[in-house]
């Protein structure tokens, strides 16, 4: 005997609708007050874009479906007509424009709640630009504040600034009047924060290990190199050993999460730095002998000696 399901999942279809406020001979009216001398009249109904024609709902709809759904503002068009609302291409660029303004308070303070931070992790990546004569690549830069693994209180956000071109004057710009520690890449871009002479002071540089090993799980990924038509047996040993010895750091990493800063540095200072240290030695050691692609991933991570020590200060952090 089983038992019969008595509830059916459905879904109701969406209803388009004009409101309208009460209308009278003269529109809103108006009253006076002949001893105080005043005139009151009710208010307008509220808009989220001033004197607007859209409701909040179908413009919080229309970004959400174009940013968090990836649907382009054409065929939402497409499908607004189908369902007998005709909105052109310009009318919803228009309202996501107007959007922009409308959230740009949130957006501030999401972005003071970030740079109040002491660590950031910074990242950015290529989008496509729509211009004449084809897409460019353009760049979205993000800084994101996560205190979780510290044992912090604070909640996790993130901010993002969009730049036509990867020019150092961006990152200079999003972190101005910011000091502290910045997790990020090996980017050029961000030296100028690094400065010592830095007018609000240098930021302290924190390489990031995931893209520290990046080219070395290029090598080793067997699923990767069988996507991509390669044999799934050429994968480079030395990166495979490379990806072994950081996944070891990584280890330790996911045990101490969360834990105070005291027990964090007790682990990494004795369990974390012998290993940095071996590892060091081990790629200076390869990195003289190979020229193929190993050799270029070894050399990426070990290039001119400072980077040592900017990747090894995740061991006193």
């Amino acid at each position: 005997m089983f038992p019969v399901n008595t509830e059916t999942l459905e879904v109701i279809p969406r209803r388009w609708k004009v409101i309208q406020p009460p209308k009278t001979k003269i529109g809103r009216e108006k009253f006076t007050c002949r001893p105080c001398e005043k005139i009151s009249q009710p208010p307008a109904p509220f808009h989220a874009i001033p004197r607007g024609w859209a409701g909040p709902s179908l413009i919080a709809m229309l970004v959400f479906e174009k940013y968090g759904q990836h649907q382009p503002l054409n065929r939402q068009a497409e499908r607004f007509a189908r369902e007998g609302v005709d909105l052109s291409l310009s009318t919803l660029a228009d309202l996501v424009g107007h959007a922009t303004v409308a959230l740009q308070p949130i957006h501030a303070l999401i972005e003071a709640h970030v740079r109040a931070a002491h660590r950031l992790h910074g990242d950015d990546t290529t989008v496509p630009l729509l211009a004449r004569g084809g897409a460019k690549k353009a760049r979205l830069w993000t800084y994101v504040r996560d205190d979780r693994p510290w044992n912090g209180g604070a909640p996790p956000a993130a901010f993002f600034r969009f730049s036509r071109d990867r020019a150092a004057t961006n990152p200079n710009q999003h972190l101005a009047g910011w000091q502290g520690v910045l997790q990020a890449d090996a980017y050029g871009g961000y030296n100028d924060p690094y400065r010592a002479d830095r007018d609000a002071g240098p930021v302290t540089s924190g390489l990031c290990w995931a893209h520290a090993r990046r080219k070395f799980f290029e090598l080793a990924d067997i699923a990767g190199n069988v996507r991509k038509g390669k044999p799934a047996h050429q994968i480079s040993p030395v990166a495979l050993e490379a990806v072994k010895r950081i996944d070891a750091i990584f280890d330790i990493e996911r045990d101490i999460n969360g834990l105070d800063a005291e027990a964090r540095l007790a682990a990494r200072q004795n369990l974390s730095r012998p290993l940095v240290d071996n590892l060091h030695d081990w790629l200076v050691l390869r990195n003289d002998r190979l020229l193929c692609d190993t050799g270029a991933a070894l050399r990426h991570l070990t290039h001119a000696g400072e980077r040592r020590g900017r990747i090894g200060r995740m061991v006193v952090f």
